[in-house]
């Protein structure tokens, strides 16, 4: 017999990131969001209090949580606010190449300086004219000696400014192109390593996405993650691995938008009722409700895939990395129309959720990149 119930440890794990959520996040998400900086303060505690790096080993610092577990607690994330959670989240999405692919020695190096400094990791593939085209990357590692001479252009980067070091694809024999793809820990204060400037946003402003350029940065072999040419499969895998963290950030984004909307409309009276008797908005609640359902289950079962080596993990995640941020932006815009112009208005939190939904629909790979990829897997 199937069970959706939880097991008393992870209900644990919930409680105590909603209760975390409920303390740092919410009562800082509007001043991180006007501010548009790296909540500092806020990773710190999450470090303080065993919210980072839950997904990885003990032995590295994390907290051995599977992905399900994970996607328990980057639900209370997105709920307590996206901008901050993203933050913590996209620190894993740097350090899973490593996860997937270091040696032993590696992981306790930089995994140890992470924890160490409570510091932060960002995962740099994107550049100008590469994105969801993985095959189009330009920027080169060219071996020389004992080091490799990095040279390129990347943007779009989580983390970036913020970061102790970062997960750089660069490919390292240009006639082999993208075969020749590799991963490389690159400290961020190394020399020829420029910040161009963080991205001005629409919305998750406390998230830093920074431009870098790389001049003839050197990079020593040992930090080199896996062999040449294992880039590719390494940066399929973490994103694998990291899209349901996507998705259930999204339903997060999306519960806390929905309750407000919900809360909202029970108390506002017109006509002498209050609005919810009114099928027009009762409807719109009840279809946010259930689309938000639908997507945490669609989201469950990808991470359980994940976690037992299902065959439909891959496909599975990137279904749930779509529909729930496709529902995240639904329902945030629903939200803000049953509250109408406070919905559109500073005064409510909702138009920065609205605000805030829009890149889960763009990072970790555009939703038209979900679509083909699960056109793929269905037209084998």
């Amino acid at each position: 017999m199937v069970d959706f119930s939880l097991e008393p440890k992870q209900i644990e794990l919930r409680e105590k990131v909603r209760d975390f959520a409920d303390r740092h996040m919410r009562p800082n998400s509007r001043k991180y969001d006007e501010l548009a900086e790296f909540p500092w303060d806020i990773v710190k505690k999450a470090y303080d209090e065993g919210m980072m790096n839950g997904p990885m080993d003990a032995k590295y610092g994390g907290h051995g949580h599977s992905i399900f577990e994970s996607a328990l607690a980057s639900e209370e994330f997105g709920a307590g606010c996206v901008g901050i959670g993203i933050c913590m989240d996209a620190n894993t999405l740097a350090l899973t190449p490593l996860y997937i692919g270091a040696s032993d020695e590696q992981k306790k190096r930089f995994f140890g300086e992470i924890n160490e400094k409570k510091s932060v990791a960002a995962y740099a593939l994107t550049e100008p004219n590469a994105g969801s085209d993985v095959a189009g990357i330009k920027t080169q590692a060219i071996l020389h000696g004992d080091k490799y001479v990095l040279n390129g252009h990347k943007r779009f980067i989580t983390n970036g400014s913020a970061s102790t070091f970062i997960t750089v694809f660069a490919i390292t024999d240009p006639s082999k192109g993208a075969r020749s793809l590799t991963a490389f820990v690159v400290p961020t204060d190394s020399p020829g390593v420029e910040q161009v400037g963080d991205m001005r946003k629409m919305g998750q402003r406390a998230s830093v996405q920074t431009e870098f350029k790389f001049h003839d940065v050197e990079v020593p072999v040992e930090n080199r993650i896996g062999g040449e040419g294992h880039g590719f499969l390494f940066a399929m895998k973490t994103f694998e691995r990291t899209r349901t963290g996507v998705a259930a950030l999204s339903i997060g984004n999306a519960r806390e938008a929905y309750e407000t909307a919900r809360d909202w409309a029970k108390n506002r009276i017109q006509f002498g009722k209050p609005i919810t008797v009114n099928q027009g908005v009762s409807f719109i609640l009840a279809d946010m409700a259930t689309e938000i359902e639908a997507a945490r289950l669609l989201t469950w079962n990808a991470a359980w895939a994940y976690d037992t080596k299902q065959k439909s993990a891959n496909l599975l995640s990137a279904m749930s990395k779509l529909y729930a941020s496709d529902v995240g932006m639904k329902v945030t815009t629903d939200a803000v129309q049953v509250m109408a112009g406070d919905g559109y208005s500073y005064d409510y939190l909702v138009e920065k959720m609205m605000r805030d939904a829009k890149l889960c629909q763009i990072y970790e790979g555009t939703n038209q990149i979900q679509r083909v990829v699960i056109g793929k897997g269905i037209l084998k």
